[in-house]
Parts: C-alpha cells; structure tokens; sequence
C-alpha cells in the first residue's frame, strides 16, 4: 500500500467516492459476468492456500495466447510483475520513452537503475520514430522499457519498427520490455503483438494484464510471456508464493473465455473514442490522436480542477516527464458518462 505519499495514479475514487471516473483506463463494460461468477464461485475455498503454481490459471493463459506454459508467469496484478522484473534483471542503465507509464521508472530506480528517456514530439502526436534505433544503438543499456499502445499517448509503435528494435535488443543482449497491457482495445491487437517473436528473442518480456480488459483492476491479475525461464524463475522468487488469490485465479481462468465480450469492447471503445474526438473537436483543447481506450488532451484551462467541481476525475498528466501541467488524459467510456464529460467540458468553454 502506498505510506503517506501522494498517489502517482489516476482511480483514486475513495477520495471523492461521488465522482464519475474518467482518469482509469477501465473496460467501459465494466466486469463480465462470467467472471464475477467464477469470482464468487470460489469465495468457498478461502480457507485454502492459493495454487502457487497457478497451475489452472497458466494452462489457460498458455492456450489463449499461443505459448508454452513454461513461457507465462502470473503475478498480483501487472504492476508486480514490473517490480520483480526489475529486481531480477537489476539493470544498470535503462531508456524508456518519455511521457510514458511511471511505474517503470520507479521499479529501475527502486533497483538501482540510472533511467534515461527519449523524449517522443507533440509535434508528431508522440508518435515514435526510427531515429530511436539509432539513439539505441549508440548507448550501453541493460534494458529498454515500450508501452505499446503507448499511456498515456495511446500511440502504437509501428510494426516494423518495433521488430527493428528487438533485433538490435537481440543482437546488443539488451532486455526489452513490452507492455501490452492496452493493446487488446485496439484493432490490431493480434497483428501488433510480439507474442510470436518469443521463441526467437530470449531478451522479450512482454507484459500482459486482466485489470483493463475484464475490468479486474479490484483482483490484482496479469501476467508475463518470455522464453528465458532462468528469469521467470528469478521473478517467481522475488515474490511470495501465495501471491495469486483464490478469487483472481478463479476470476482469470474465467476471463479468457470471454472472446465475444472483448469484441464488443472493442466495437465500443472505437465508436466512443472517434464520437470523442468528434465532440471535443471544436473546443479549445489539443486532441491528440489514440489506438487505446483512452484520450491526451491539452487546455490552458485548468481541466482537472474545473472538472473535478462538476464531480468528474480525470487524470492528471503534470506528473509525466515529457509533459507538465495542462496535460490530462481520458478514458473512454460509454455513451451516457461520455456525454455527461462533453457536457462539462462545455459548461467550462462557455465560461471562459
């Protein structure tokens, strides 16, 4: 838990228990069924110890992702799995992009880590381009950090150039991290996955979680894909074994039986997301364009404060490197809370 230190993130509705959240990248359908079943279905064996190995949990995983099952470690929630990861590769040096999710950052430092970023242009909507191969082939990292879709950008790297990089992470033996955590709202989320480069790429970890897509973020699930088991198990020691809940076991093995609920998800978030950027088109506020389930905007207004007096969060970007006050991001949710955010939005350019 976090210990008389201001909360870095976004979902901090206790709070402001009364707020309508836009600042958690959330499924806007909430949580399926299916696995709010399968969650209280297994509230009869909490008088056991979890499964440490997952085992149910990792024969699912690996079916659903086309993996091995010695490739797919499971943690509580994704965040863990960067913390282990971080204190069992203990890198020296590091780059991840900037802005990007702050996480990575504070797990390298926690380990030891000097972090240095390579700023992405607002000029090109923070897009990344090919001339980060060169910066990277010029440096001596241990490890290179991408969020892809990017948070809080929502830019996706481009194919090519993103096998560019794990070949030159390959070739150099610099590990790559990849966070996909957002990738399953987008529209090429089986095309833009590095799932098949594992086999190949011992260097790979990609990250993976249940908190947005099944709308988990209460249960604390995700997990890992990489071929190098010598660091899966270096990872697995790092944490306590019972680290995986009853509940969260039950709840994922129930969740990647929800194919038709990620179709509709993702149907939503992209009408949504363009019915958005449609609406907020003719305020004065910089939109920036996005892949994922969620909107980078920009306004000389002070938008969290305003917003907040209408009773709606969203989340507050001044703390991203690369980016500073002005800066907000917001999710996509569904039509009625969307339309009550233009709404504010509104009542808030009228009155300046």
């Amino acid at each position: 838990m976090l210990y008389q230190t201001a909360n870095p993130h976004g979902g901090d509705t206790y709070s402001h228990p009364a707020a309508l959240d836009f600042s958690a990248n959330l499924n806007p359908l909430g949580t399926p069924d299916g696995v709010r079943r399968a969650a209280e279905a297994s509230l009869s064996g909490l008088n056991r110890y979890p499964d440490p190995y997952c085992r149910e949990l990792v024969r699912a995983i690996a079916q659903f992702e086309g993996v091995k099952e010695t490739a797919v470690l499971c943690g509580g929630g994704a965040a863990e799995l960067i913390y282990s990861y971080c204190a069992a590769i203990r890198p020296k040096r590091a780059l991840e992009l900037s802005p990007t999710f702050c996480e990575y950052a504070t797990a390298l430092k926690a380990a030891g880590c000097e972090v240095e970023r390579w700023p992405l242009k607002k000029e090109r909507d923070f897009s990344l381009e090919e001339s980060f191969c060169t910066y990277l082939c010029q440096g001596g990292w241990d490890a290179v950090f991408l969020c892809n879709p990017n948070n809080p950008t929502g830019q996706l790297i481009e194919p090519a150039l993103l096998g560019q990089i794990a070949e030159i992470c390959r070739d150099k033996k610099i590990r790559l991290f990849v966070d996909e955590c957002f990738l399953d709202f987008t529209d090429v989320w089986k095309e833009q996955s590095l799932k098949p480069l594992l086999a190949g790429h011992p260097e790979l970890f990609i990250l993976k979680a249940f908190t947005k897509s099944y709308g988990m973020a209460g249960l604390r699930l995700g997990y890992g894909l990489c071929g190098d088991r010598e660091l899966l198990g270096a990872m697995s020691r790092l944490v306590q074994p019972w680290n995986v809940s009853v509940p969260a076991q039950a709840a994922g093995v129930a969740a990647l039986k929800e194919t038709a609920f990620l179709q509709r998800t993702r149907r939503l978030v992209q009408q949504q997301r363009l019915w958005l950027e449609e609406k907020l088109a003719p305020f004065a506020i910089e939109v920036y364009p996005s892949s994922a389930n969620y909107l980078l905007l920009y306004s000389r207004v002070p938008l969290w404060e305003r917003l907040m007096e209408q009773g709606i969060i969203v989340r507050n970007c001044a703390n991203y490197p690369g980016l500073g006050e002005g800066w907000v991001r917001i999710a996509v949710k569904g039509p009625k809370e969307n339309q009550r955010l233009v709404a504010a939005l509104q009542k808030i350019e009228g009155a300046v």
